[in-house]
């Protein structure tokens, strides 16, 4: 469905720095990340996480580089993954060097903990020798002592100012190729430091609530926080954190995106919470409706409404749209019209038969558009 004027949010635009293949920043889609939670030294059990990190859609994972063992299994993880992979180093300049050199795509470092101006040279050397991109992050648990004592506690000025030491760190070794983060537990810190630093710079930034707790509460802070700052355009790559399977992180990224209008991947589900009214099972419908849709990526979007109360007027806005009638017969409606009618018995096999119809015309459609942009980027390129 089309995007209407004033859904449309207007991002601030920052620089644009490359994680492997995918651009962060500048016009760039906004991505949705992971981090993995197997021991990176069993390349094996990691490689099956990003595996299922993958076909949920993310668009970069993290794995954590803590020792050698793990930046030893980082090559053989890196071939296998079809997605960047982000190194996670902390204090040890010797593990990022490793991971650089296997074949990581970023490093994520904080130079306050990595050590002496020499060591962050190394890192910042090796990262420029093989390709790498850097994500400077800064966390409100771990401030540098300097910045705790002048401030007396984590703020976000303390967060901003952390932020663009480190980041003049890199420029000072003429690298430029880094995105920022100035992550916190606290919703209202973490949005107030990424407002401050969005005002003053134009770094791509990595948005996130960090140790924002089990997958309820952990995806009720993050909406919060994250809706803001995506509503006031603030953000280029996102991380849902979450004390959960760390698919769930993707699947509730993508869900801020779509309810924002940012992004759109995946079957958008316009669902009544039921009511007496209702002239069948809602909610169970809508439950085993997103379990069998979940697999599929072209953006759609369909009305399940168990009556005729507001069922109508949803199904105008919805590819496909059904509304609960009396009798145990329903009206399915497409693009918005009226177009037949079905018993309860066929619900969830019809709609999902409709939409994966709709599914594979809307991806035909965009193959053929992308062939012609890739026969138009050639005849370009060829004169």
């Amino acid at each position: 469905m089309s995007i209407r004027p004033y859904r449309q949010i207007q991002r601030q635009r920052s620089r644009q720095v490359m994680v492997g293949n995918v651009p962060v920043g500048g016009n760039a889609p906004i991505t949705v990340q992971s981090m993995t939670n197997t021991l990176t030294s069993d390349p094996l059990a990691t490689i099956a996480q990003i595996r299922a990190l993958e076909e949920a859609g993310a668009d970069i994972v993290r794995v954590s580089c803590p020792d050698e063992d793990s930046t030893r299994a980082l090559r053989q993880i890196v071939r296998a993954a079809k997605v960047p992979i982000v190194a996670d180093i902390h204090f040890h300049y010797r593990r990022a060097i490793e991971a650089a050199e296997a074949g990581a795509a970023c490093l994520r470092i904080n130079p306050g903990n990595i050590g002496s101006r020499k060591r962050v040279r190394e890192v910042v050397n090796a990262a420029r020798d093989n390709g790498c991109s850097i994500r400077i992050g800064v966390n409100a648990g771990s401030l540098e002592k300097e910045l705790l004592q002048r401030y007396g506690e984590p703020c976000p000025e303390a967060l901003v100012e952390s932020a663009l030491n480190s980041a003049r760190m890199l420029e000072d070794e003429d690298f430029h190729e880094f995105k920022i983060s100035v992550k916190a537990s606290d919703v209202f810190l973490a949005v107030a430091a990424y407002q401050g630093l969005a005002e003053v710079s134009d770094y791509p930034l990595h948005i996130g609530i960090t140790e924002a707790g089990g997958a309820r509460t952990g995806t009720v802070k993050s909406s919060i926080g994250l809706g803001n700052l995506l509503w006031s355009g603030i953000g280029d790559t996102l991380r849902v954190s979450l004390s959960a399977d760390p698919v769930e992180e993707v699947r509730v990224g993508f869900e801020l995106l779509k309810g924002l209008g940012l992004r759109h991947r995946g079957v958008n589900v316009i669902a009544c919470p039921s009511c007496a009214r209702q002239q069948f099972d809602v909610i169970n419908t809508v439950r085993v409706l997103e379990e069998r849709l979940a697999y599929i990526t072209a953006p759609l979007t369909i009305s399940v409404i168990g009556c005729v109360v507001n069922g109508p007027g949803e199904a105008l806005m919805t590819d496909i749209g059904l509304t609960g009638g009396g009798r145990g017969t329903h009206q399915i409606y497409v693009a918005g019209l009226p177009d037949h009618r079905l018993k309860d018995a066929a619900i969830v096999d019809h709609l999902v038969a409709m939409v994966e119809s709709k599914a594979a015309e809307v991806e035909a459609a965009e193959e053929v558009a992308e062939a012609a942009a890739q026969a138009m980027r050639q005849r370009t390129a060829a004169e």
